[in-house]
C-alpha cells in the first residue's frame, strides 16, 4: 500500500511567529558576534603592545644614558654586559644602533635598518618615539629619540633606536583573543537556550488564546475576555472580538430572515394552494377564469414579498455590492423615482406631485436609497384612497437634507408612530394589501445613511408625512457643526 503524501507548506505561506522573532533576535547576533571578534582583537593588539612600547622606551633610555658629547662629538662606552642585557630575549631578536647624523654608527647592529630620513622634523630631542619597520620579512617594533649637545643644530643630533619582533605582542594578544572569544562558545549558546525559553514563556498568552478558540463550540459567538491579557494582544482581541460582532449580527439577520420568510410565505402559499385545488376542481370557465386570476394575484402578492425579504436580508446583512456610498443629488433621485409611479398613480386615480427646492447633495448608495424612496411612494399610495394626493419634496435645511413624502390618506395615529417601522406590523390589514416589511426597509436603509427615519399625522390635517433627514454633504465633508449634532436629530 503506498504512503499517503506529505502535506507540503505552500510557497508563499508565514513561518511560525516563534521562529520568526528567534530569527530576528539571533540575526543581528551573528552579525555582531564577526565584529566583536575584530574589534577584540583591535584592543588585544593595543593591549599587548603597551607594556612591551614601554621595555623598549626603558632600553632606549638605558643606552642614551651611556651617549656623552665630548668637545661637541659624541661618544658612547657601551659594555659588553649592557648589550647582553639588551638582547636578553628567549623569544623576540631585539636590535638597536646608534648612528651620527651622516649615518655613521657608533654602536649596534649593522643589518638593523636605518629611517627612512636621518634629519628630525617636529621631533624633541630626548623624547621617545615608535615607529614600524621590517627586517628580513619580519616586522618590528622600533623606539627611538634623538640626543643632542648644547647648541647643536639639528642636522648633528644622534640618533639611538631599539627595535625588536612582535611574537611576545602575537602571544600575548592571542592569549587576550583567546580569553575573551573561548567563554562566547559558552555564553552565546547558552544566551539562545535562555531566548528560546524567554519566547517560550512569552508567547504563552497566544497559545492560551489559540487554546481559547480552539476549544469553542461552532455556533459560540460570545465576545472573548480581555482579562489577563497583555496589551500587545488586546488590539488583536478587539479586532477579532468586532468580527464576531459583525458575524453575529449577520447570523441573527440571517437566522430572522428564514424565520420570517417561513412565517410569511406560509400563508401565501396556502392561499395559492387552496386556490389551485379549486381550479382543478372548477368546470365553469367563469370560475375557473376567477380562479386563475386569483392564483396569478396571490403569486404577484408573494414574489413582491419575497423581494421584500431579500431586500431586507440584504440590507440588514450589510450586502457589500449595495454598500458603495457616493455623493449625490438627492432632489434629482427623488424626481427619477417619481416619475418611474406617475403611471400607476394615475391608474388608481391618484395624484402624485412633486416639489423641488434645487439640489441636495448627499453621501449614499443610489440604489439602496431608491429602494427606500419606493417603499416610501409605495407606502403613501397604497394607503391613499382614490382622489388622494402624495406630494414628495426635498428640503435642505443647513447641515441636513431632508426627504419628505405627505399624503391626505387614511393617516395614523401618534401611538402606531413608531410601530409602524416594525417588520410585518400594518395599520390597516383588512382593507389594504401589503406584508408590512417597507417602513422596515425604509429604517434599516436610513441608519445606513447616518440618518433617520419617521412617520407622523400630517399637521395639514388628514394622512401623514413621512420623513427621512439625511447629514448634507460638502466638498470638504461634512462641517464640525454637522458633524457635532446627531444628524438623526430633527432640526
Amino acid at each position: 500500500m503506498k504512503n499517503p503524501p506529505k502535506t507540503r507548506r505552500p510557497p508563499d505561506s508565514q513561518r511560525s511567529l516563534f521562529g520568526e522573532i528567534l530569527d530576528w533576535m539571533l540575526a543581528p547576533l551573528l552579525f555582531v558576534w564577526p565584529i566583536s571578534i575584530a574589534l577584540t582583537h583591535y584592543f588585544a593588539n593595543n593591549v599587548a603592545a603597551f607594556p612591551y612600547d614601554q621595555a623598549l622606551r626603558e632600553q632606549v633610555s638605558a643606552i642614551s644614558r651611556q651617549l656623552k658629547f665630548v668637545g661637541g662629538k659624541p661618544v658612547i662606552n657601551l659594555p659588553g654586559s649592557a648589550r647582553a642585557v639588551i638582547r636578553a630575549d628567549e623569544i623576540d631578536t631585539v636590535y638597536f644602533h646608534v648612528l651620527t647624523h651622516n649615518g655613521r654608527m657608533l654602536a649596534g647592529d649593522k643589518e638593523f635598518p636605518p629611517p627612512s630620513r636621518m634629519t628630525p622634523a617636529g621631533i624633541e630631542p630626548g623624547e621617545i618615539y615608535f615607529r614600524d619597520d621590517e627586517l628580513n620579512g619580519q616586522e618590528l617594533r622600533i623606539a627611538y629619540t634623538y640626543l643632542n649637545d648644547v647648541g647643536m643644530p639639528p642636522e648633528q643630533w644622534v640618533l639611538v633606536e631599539v627595535g625588536e619582533t612582535l611574537e611576545k605582542r602575537a602571544q600575548l594578544a592571542n592569549k587576550i583573543i583567546a580569553s575573551v572569544i573561548i567563554p562566547q562558545f559558552i555564553i552565546i549558546p547558552l544566551a539562545v537556550l535562555l531566548v528560546w525559553f524567554g519566547l517560550t514563556k512569552g508567547l504563552q498568552p497566544l497559545t492560551r488564546l489559540r487554546e481559547t478558540i480552539e476549544a469553542r463550540q461552532p455556533a459560540d459567538l460570545s465576545l472573548i475576555s480581555t482579562k489577563r491579557v497583555p496589551e500587545e494582544l488586546e488590539p488583536l482581541i478587539g479586532a477579532f472580538n468586532a468580527m464576531l460582532e459583525r458575524m453575529k449580527r449577520n447570523v441573527d439577520a440571517q437566522q430572522r430572515f428564514i424565520a420570517d420568510a417561513a412565517h410569511q410565505m406560509r400563508t401565501p402559499l396556502a392561499g395559492l394552494k387552496t386556490q389551485a385545488q379549486l381550479a382543478l376542481r372548477e368546470s365553469n370557465p367563469r370560475q375557473l377564469q376567477n380562479s386563475l386570476s386569483q392564483i396569478a394575484a396571490g403569486v404577484d402578492r408573494a414574489s413582491r414579498l419575497v423581494n421584500q425579504l431579500l431586500t431586507l436580508a440584504r440590507t440588514e446583512a450589510g450586502d457589500q455590492l449595495h454598500q458603495k456610498q457616493e455623493p449625490l443629488d438627492l432632489d434629482q433621485l427623488l424626481r427619477e423615482t417619481v416619475e418611474d409611479w406617475v403611471m400607476r398613480a394615475v391608474e388608481d386615480g391618484k395624484d402624485l406631485g412633486f416639489e423641488t427646492s434645487g439640489p441636495a447633495i448627499i453621501r449614499g448608495n443610489p440604489f439602496l436609497l431608491r429602494e427606500m424612496v419606493n417603499n416610501l411612494i409605495d407606502n403613501a399610495l397604497r394607503y391613499t384612497p382614490p382622489g388622494g394626493q402624495v406630494t414628495c419634496r426635498v428640503v435642505g435645511h443647513g447641515d441636513f437634507a431632508i426627504l419628505e413624502i405627505e399624503d391626505n390618506g387614511i393617516g395614523i395615529s401618534e401611538e402606531q408612530s413608531e410601530l409602524v417601522f416594525e417588520r410585518f406590523y400594518r395599520v390597516d390589514d383588512a382593507t389594504t394589501e401589503g406584508s408590512g416589511l417597507g417602513l422596515a426597509i425604509v429604517r434599516e436603509i436610513a441608519e445606513q445613511h447616518r440618518a433617520s427615519a419617521s412617520l407622523t399625522p400630517n399637521p395639514r390635517g388628514k394622512g401623514s408625512v413621512a420623513r427621512v433627514i439625511f447629514p448634507a454633504w460638502h466638498l470638504a465633508g461634512p462641517t464640525a457643526q454637522g458633524e457635532a449634532r446627531n444628524p438623526g436629530e430633527r432640526p
